[in-house]
């Protein structure tokens, strides 16, 4: 399974690391220490927590000042596998968006709920709301 750093999984969850490490200390997601010292949460945790933040609407910081293009690095939150067809979840700090690719394309690419992953979006039609 694979762990995060605190700092990777506050990049994950659009936080600071200061912000990621306080979650931590007040006991809001599981850690553990490696072989170094660093502490690390585990993928499936992470994943977990990144759904109960953005339900909840919390860790929302100031929008950074860059555009991101339409990549979304995130972390896999749940992976649904039919007989061809697959329906991958990533949460990318409070934006949740899923992708149906076939199963396939899932089992090459070795996805796994916890990891890491990058959505990135191409679309011919795209919404703007003003709020």
């Amino acid at each position: 399974m694979q762990a995060y750093t605190i700092g990777q999984a506050a990049r994950l969850l659009g936080v600071s690391p200061d912000t990621a490490r306080r979650w931590a200390d007040a006991g809001r997601v599981a850690t553990h220490r490696d072989e170094s010292g660093r502490r690390l949460i585990d993928g499936r945790d992470l994943a977990a927590f990144s759904v109960e933040l953005a339900r909840s609407g919390a860790g929302e910081e100031a929008p950074s000042s860059t555009s991101v293009r339409n990549a979304f690095p995130g972390i896999v939150s749940a992976i649904k596998l039919g007989d061809v067809a697959a329906q991958v979840e990533i949460q990318a700090g409070p934006h949740r968006l899923v992708s149906l690719l076939t199963r396939e394309a899932v089992e090459e690419l070795g996805l796994e709920v916890g990891m890491e992953a990058t959505a990135r979006v191409k679309s011919t039609n795209v919404h703007i709301d003003r709020t």
